[in-house]
């Protein structure tokens, strides 16, 4: 059997492993000149800086994809575990550090703001690892179900009272208000919010469980993560799938039917028994890939349905002040009010919270030595936004000012950050990533998870086309790193199952492998 996969993304990537592991013939068309989708590096001041995903949580997961085809995850992508999780800074000047050690977090905690609140976390932590430990193997881990009855039917009597104790029915905001007396820890933990695009004052309080992820253990890549999606696109080769970059799918194809291969914006045509998808849907629903894949999916989402996108800005510069660890985040004076400027009046925010992801340090704060001898250090800042980057360009003035008012946003809270020259400062907006990511108008994450039902009106890994299949972060599970590996796992055990019940036989496996680079015309490795 045959299966062409759309897009190197990390959900894509994981399914090529898992179909050519499993004997399949598998061909992986990518536009770009590189693995990754939205996990990618630029060059800003002559060095390398991760503009996409910057927390690698989940690690077994990826364990599990090495596993599948027979290797080992350490023996090819340096992983440090760090003791930090991340370290936050509120509009008064208070800071606080969260770590992978619970006890350390408590006692930061009851120093930030006393013993009540720091009881408070401890109830919260046990809450957070309930939800999430109610939602994975039925959820998170497993295919989508039919709405909140089939998920309260694959939990069964004994899941139950489990469900019914999540939170799905009130926001996560109201959630954390109610659980902290201190509300700067409402405001921490509800940023959690924005990890899958949403915001915390229209999310479900199941979101909680994202702090137990990260509790669970956050992981420093050696190299930038973008060596993940270089590790696991030379994995799939090894176990066999050819990965053709420089390859922009124009069409599914179809015959009696039934989705039978991809045409290439080349006009070449590559046949296949299945196709998978590795875009977000919003591609398929607007046409972008023919109108069979069109007719498989639901309507395009509307523009309050979408999850957020963001300005980021990328920069080599020197600092100062407060220190840095590897993650940071600073918070606006006003988080209902950030929200609502780009939710309801669907504006940049004019005073934003800001990550910061310190490339160059480690997760105690150290300098790396290359930086420390330039006198600089890399710097990636993301600032939420509203997803419109298709209904309006978000000029050059309005992102001026937004971008002013976040490193306004540091300077108050004592991070200073050196003016850089244009040659070592890079910016995305919403209009850039609706460019780069057709039909999405931005957004990062797919659809919002707003209300105690968002989580089920997204794709499943099938579609109304027989043998066209979906992954990434835009379909289930949801947005992540993480997410986007299990959606891969998802729909490779979906082609597996549905290839088994019209085939008598299974194909052996394949020896060797192939990794073949198709590069543009004038394109460099």
């Amino acid at each position: 059997m045959h299966v062409a996969i759309i897009g190197a993304g990390v959900g894509g990537l994981a399914a090529a492993v898992r179909l050519a592991a499993a004997g399949f013939r598998v061909t992986l068309a990518e536009a770009a000149d590189r693995p990754g989708g939205k996990l990618r590096e630029i060059e800003v001041g002559g060095r390398g800086i991760d503009v996409g995903p910057t927390v690698f949580t989940l690690r077994d997961v990826f364990d599990e994809i090495y596993e599948s085809a027979g290797e080992r995850l350490d023996d090819h992508l340096g992983l440090t575990p760090s003791e930090t999780i991340a370290r936050h800074v509120f509009a008064d000047g208070a800071t606080l550090d969260l770590f992978a050690d619970a006890a350390r977090s408590q006692e930061a905690i009851a120093a930030f703001s006393g013993p009540r609140s720091a009881a408070e976390y401890r109830a919260f932590s046990d809450r957070a690892r309930d939800v999430c430990d109610t939602l994975s193997p039925i959820f998170m881990r497993a295919e989508r179900p039919a709405g909140p009855l089939g998920l309260v039917a694959r939990a069964g009597p004994s899941g139950l009272p489990a469900i019914m104790r999540i939170g799905a029915e009130t926001t996560l905001w109201k959630s954390l208000s109610a659980q902290f007396s201190d509300q700067r820890l409402a405001q921490l933990f509800a940023r959690y919010a924005t990890y899958n695009g949403s915001s915390p004052f229209l999310a479900p309080a199941t979101l909680m469980l994202i702090a137990h992820v990260e509790k669970c253990g956050v992981w420093l890549v050696e190299g930038g993560m973008v060596r993940l999606a270089e590790e696991l696109a030379s994995l799939a080769g090894r176990c066999g799938a050819t990965l053709r970059f420089g390859a922009p799918v124009a069409a599914v194809e179809t015959r009696d039917g039934r989705a039978c291969g991809v045409r290439l914006a080349s006009g070449e045509t590559i046949a296949a028994d299945a196709v998978l998808a590795n875009c977000d849907v919003a591609a398929l629903s607007a046409g972008r890939l023919g109108p069979a894949a069109r007719a498989a999916v639901d309507a395009p989402l509307r523009p309050d349905e979408r999850s957020l996108s963001a300005v980021t800005v990328a920069l080599e510069a020197a600092t100062g002040g407060n220190a840095l660890l590897r993650h940071n985040v600073f918070f606006s004076a006003d988080y209902a009010g950030e929200f609502d400027a780009i939710w309801n009046r669907r504006q940049l925010p004019g005073d934003p919270t800001v990550y910061v992801c310190a490339s160059d340090r480690d997760d105690c704060g150290r300098l790396g030595a290359a930086a420390g001898e330039r006198g600089r250090e890399r710097l990636f800042l993301i600032i939420n936004a509203p997803a419109d980057g298709d209904d309006r360009d978000f000029g050059e003035e309005e992102v001026e000012r937004c971008v002013t008012a976040a490193f306004s946003r540091l300077r108050a809270s004592g991070l200073r950050v050196d003016p850089p020259n244009l040659r070592r400062i890079s910016v995305s907006t919403p209009s850039d990533f609706a460019r780069r990511f057709p039909a999405t108008g931005g957004a990062l994450y797919g659809r919002a998870s707003h209300g105690s039902t968002a989580s089920f009106r997204r794709p499943g890994a099938r579609t109304r086309l027989p043998g066209l299949y979906l992954c990434g972060g835009s379909v289930h599970p949801g947005a992540g790193l993480p997410m986007a590996a299990l959606s891969g796992k998802i729909a490779a055990q979906a082609i597996l199952a549905d290839r088994a019940s019209t085939s008598r036989s299974r194909r052996a496996a394949m020896p060797g492998g192939m990794w073949t680079r198709f590069l543009p015309t004038g394109s460099t490795p």
